[in-house]
Formats: structure tokens, C-alpha cells, sequence
């Protein structure tokens, strides 16, 4: 999958295992590296695990059409299918088999609404 960052701060943080150290310790900066490792390697995103320990989800709410993966709790990685127009099936949800790209967009904790 392709990845693009909505920063380039965030792209020099996620690209650099000292920096990801240095911020989120050595199991945070595992973590992040295994998930981003991951979706790099997945086609879609439908081949995104939705089980643990990954755990790929699409958000509600303010957040639709933003997907998130697991990290160390409470933390997730977020992002957003990279296409225009998005790719929809039949019934108007999101197509994850046609989803190839993505943005990141945050390392976040939403359930609280800290970073």
C-alpha cells in the first residue's frame, strides 16, 4: 500500500525508529513500526488484519470514513483511503479492496481527545 503522511513532521517522526524511541519509548516505537510495516505490505486495505493484535477499524461520527489500527493502548494510528473520488460498493460503503493508498493523519488517543 501506498503511504503518504497529512505532515511532513509526522513523516520524519514515523520514518525514523530514533525519533519513534525517542518519543513513544522502545515497545511504542515496535509497535508503530510493526503497524506502519503492515500496511505498507498489505495490496488494500482489505488485507489489513481486524484482529488483535493490528486490529484495523473504520471510526464514526465526525471521524467516517477514517480507519484506525492499534497501537499501545489507548494510542491509534489514524488515516484516510488516499483516493479521489474514494472507491464505494453497492450499498455506499467504503470499497476496502479498491483502497491501495493512504494518509496518515495522527498518532492519537480520540477516545479522550489528547494526542
Amino acid at each position: 500500500m501506498e503511504i503518504a503522511f497529512r505532515t511532513r513532521r509526522l513523516e520524519k517522526l514515523l520514518n525514523s525508529e530514533k525519533n519513534l524511541k525517542r518519543k513513544y519509548g522502545d515497545d511504542g516505537a515496535e509497535t508503530i513500526g510493526n503497524r506502519l510495516g503492515v500496511l505498507r505490505n498489505a495490496k488494500t486495505l482489505s488485507r489489513v488484519p481486524t484482529t488483535k493484535p493490528d486490529k484495523m477499524h473504520q471510526l464514526k461520527g465526525d471521524r467516517d470514513e477514517q480507519f484506525a489500527v492499534w497501537l499501545l493502548h489507548p494510542r491509534r494510528l489514524v488515516f484516510e483511503p488516499n483516493h479521489d473520488p474514494l472507491p464505494r460498493k453497492e450499498d455506499g460503503g467504503i470499497d476496502l479492496a479498491q483502497v491501495t493508498a493512504i494518509t496518515v493523519l495522527e498518532l492519537t488517543d480520540y477516545h479522550s481527545n489528547s494526542s
